[in-house]
């Protein structure tokens, strides 16, 4: 895979999820009803940072979820034919909580739209809001993230690499070039 460029480094990273803390509590007041729902995966460490930081400032720590929304994809049948299916962890009934889903990257929207529809089948929550660590645009459905760590305009062509110290062994983001667009590009010739 072609990395084309660093857009973030940990420090970055650290500030915007600083930034995206703040703001959850200035729009939400407390971390009364609050809960946090990281989307697996990289959500998932994203969702525990945001926590920690409102602990920091608030004195409290707003309960953290793990979702897993494969069972809940439109496009699960294109995947695999035995996906794999990690983990969901949810400590609290929705009901009237202000939930907020935490994810790496928002592209099509449709994440988003299944995991909204899991959050659902726990319960009837007062709000869902939506934080990401980057925006690239090219939504197919009509959803916006509340907070946004970066916006990022990107071609189809292009795809962002959030790494996380938990899984990756560091904190970045990158753009790199789609393999899939740059093996159709290596087998093309010209005329």
């Amino acid at each position: 895979m072609s990395i084309k460029a660093r857009l973030m480094d940990s420090q970055d990273m650290d500030r915007a999820l600083t930034r995206i803390a703040h703001e959850i509590l200035e729009r939400n007041k407390s971390t009364d009803k609050l809960y946090l729902v990281g989307i697996q995966r990289r959500g998932v460490p994203l969702a525990n940072r945001i926590a920690d930081k409102i602990a920091e400032i608030e004195g409290t720590r707003p309960g953290v979820g793990i979702l897993d929304i494969t069972f809940y994809r439109d496009d699960l049948s294109l995947l695999s034919e035995n996906p794999v299916v990690n983990a969901t962890e949810i400590s609290c009934e929705m009901n009237g909580y202000k939930v907020v889903l935490v994810d790496d990257v928002i592209y099509t929207g449709r994440t988003v739209r299944s995991a909204i529809e899991a959050v659902f089948d726990m319960g009837r929550p007062a709000e869902i809001q939506l934080a990401v660590m980057i925006d690239r645009g090219h939504r197919e459905l009509p959803l916006r993230p509340d907070y946004v760590g970066k916006n990022v305009p990107t071609s189809h062509r292009e795809i962002i690499m959030v790494r996380v110290l938990e899984f990756d062994g560091m904190d970045e983001v990158v753009l790199a070039e789609d393999p899939r667009y740059s093996a159709k590009a290596a087998g093309r010739t010209e005329d």
